[in-house]
């Protein structure tokens, strides 16, 4: 299941849950055995309370002449994992360009870019800004 939204993520979940009740109570039980396992949620959860940090990525971001750009994404990202683990690690991008299609590519002169804005963030590590 997958979700921007908590609120939203739990519905579906319940949805899941009832289709599972109504099977099993209509062609018997354990007709249909629903198992949940958790991989990832939506790292917006932390990084509201850490939000510094995103504050923090994209001052690098501009820094360097990166117009920051905040999109929500789905996938399970180690980001989101790291996060849920005790490590607000918001994702910063890697430069590349068409994921997942046939058009996925990076260049040298973007990740250099990102190396640049990696080393504005590192120069003041762990500073919140006031």
């Amino acid at each position: 299941i997958r979700d921007h939204d908590q609120d939203c993520y739990e519905k579906r979940l319940a949805f899941l849950r009832e289709a599972e009740h109504k099977i099993n109570e209509k062609y018997g039980e354990h007709t249909a055995v629903l198992t949940i396992t958790e991989s990832y949620r939506n790292m917006l959860e932390v990084m509201k309370e850490h939000f510094y940090i995103v504050e923090k990525a994209e001052e690098a971001m501009r820094t360097v002449g990166v117009v920051p750009a905040t999109v929500p994404i789905r996938g399970g990202t180690d980001g989101a994992r790291l996060s849920f683990l005790g490590l607000p690690c918001p994702n910063l991008g890697t430069g590349g360009d068409g994921f997942h299609g046939p058009l996925e590519h990076i260049t040298v002169e973007a990740m250099e870019t990102v190396v640049k804005i990696l080393v504005e963030i590192m120069k003041h590590p762990g500073e919140k800004e006031s």
